[in-house]
């Protein structure tokens, strides 16, 4: 797989982007017990509250996605995934990095996330992108499964 080299606003419900969606769950559910997986669904990423990114190659295939649910300031990361293949390339941060510049220019003042323990590279990356861990937030309780991130805007 070649480099992402755009990423943009599009529309999740893309046959392309609901396979990187799909893979992301086959990736997750099995790795948590059920009340641990806290994805949201392809109609929560639809709605207008949410900003949604793709990155594509050179080729126009989609590598990756990502979005962040905006509500009163606060950005909250959700589904972001890359191809495993195209991993270690920079698409991650390319997405993370979009959609931050995308939420603050919507007044977005602080950005939050749950990721699961084991996903230890998406934590390496959201750490080295400026987040730190914190307590749950909104309506997350307490879960050995989660790590929680906080970064200011």
């Amino acid at each position: 797989m070649q480099r992402a080299t755009s990423v943009r606003l599009e529309q999740p419900d893309q046959p392309e982007v609901v396979a990187l969606v799909e893979a992301l769950d086959a990736y997750q559910k099995p790795l948590y017990p059920a009340e641990s997986f806290h994805g949201i669904d392809l109609q929560a990423l639809l709605r207008p509250d949410v900003l949604f990114a793709v990155a594509r190659d050179e080729a126009g295939i989609a590598v990756g996605c990502g979005a962040i649910v905006l509500q009163d300031g606060v950005g909250e990361v959700k589904r972001m995934y890359v191809a495993p293949a195209c991993r270690g390339r920079g698409a991650g941060r390319a997405l993370l990095d979009f959609l931050e510049v995308q939420a603050r220019s919507l007044g977005c003042r602080e950005f939050v996330l749950e990721t699961g323990y084991l996903q230890t590279e998406a934590i390496g990356l959201y750490e080295r992108a400026g987040y730190e861990r914190c307590g749950p937030f909104g309506d997350y309780t307490d879960d050995p499964n989660s790590v929680f991130l906080r970064k200011a805007a």
